[in-house]
């Protein structure tokens, strides 16, 4: 049974279509990317699938459990089940980083204090921010908050987690870098990843599967890996897409990142 199983998705604001017609499947410890050009309904997808916006038709399933036929104590019990990674990270800006960590392992776990406060640590030091727990989110650079938001969803050992284009605004050594932690992450943990971008270096280094959203026709157009698809992809905005010019960066062994930086 798959993780997450999307089937026949309609999406709409009002009267608007943004897409239908989405299906997909999503396995354990697969990295599933979300791609297309702005405005074809990527982060709204995203948004569908976290429990923030209910479809206009279409099944979303976790385990085999309709999310949007579930009450709401069951709804409930499926979101502890993931772990989310917004554009912007969202961290609080009144808590520290240590503090951001702990929120999700104290209304999603049985950890008493000293316990949340241990595991948020831990998984700090994954991300390379071990020496910043007191450090409030505007003392930290644009890459430092990404991992600190990535620490925040992956604290409480989610089996699938989302990421909205956790790469956007960052140079590209800083991406790199991310990648690097997202595909650790996977191997740590085991978890699936459905990864919302338009980075096409990130989309080729950690993508296995994924799924290109049309803006003109609304439904999706292509489905597979990056990779594959910009090998065989017929469809002219698909191919234009996956074959744009991207800076290669090889990222060097890199010291511990600064607050300033």
């Amino acid at each position: 049974m798959a993780l997450l199983q999307v089937d026949g998705l309609e999406m709409r604001f009002g009267q608007r279509l943004i897409q239908r017609d989405v299906s997909f499947k999503v396995e354990k410890g697969c990295i599933f990317a979300v791609m297309g050009g702005s405005g074809c309904g990527k982060s709204t997808l995203l948004k569908h699938l976290v429990g923030l916006l209910r479809p206009a038709a279409g099944a979303v399933q976790y385990d085999g459990t309709d999310y949007w036929a579930s009450d709401e104590m069951q709804r409930n019990t499926l979101r502890s089940r993931f772990g989310m990674l917004f554009q912007s990270a969202a961290l609080w800006s009144s808590m520290t980083v240590l503090e951001n960590v702990c929120l999700p392992l104290a209304r999603q776990t049985g950890l008493d204090a000293r316990q949340r406060e241990a595991r948020a640590r831990e998984v700090l030091e994954w991300v390379e921010l071990g020496d910043f727990t007191d450090f409030l989110p505007s003392d930290l650079s644009g890459g430092m908050k990404k991992r600190a938001g990535l620490a925040r969803a992956i604290a409480a050992e989610p089996p699938l987690l989302f990421l909205d284009e956790p790469s956007s605004g960052l140079d590209p050594i800083s991406s790199r870098r991310l990648d690097d932690l997202i595909l650790d992450i996977r191997t740590r943990t085991g978890a699936a990843i459905v990864l919302v971008s338009h980075e096409l270096a990130s989309l080729f280094a950690i993508a296995d599967d994924g799924i290109f959203l049309d803006a003109d026709s609304k439904v999706p157009i292509a489905q597979g890996s990056p990779r594959d698809l910009a090998e065989r992809a017929v469809h002219p905005t698909v191919h234009a897409f996956l074959h744009r010019e991207v800076p290669r960066v090889k990222a060097p062994a890199l010291p511990a990142e600064s607050a300033s930086s």
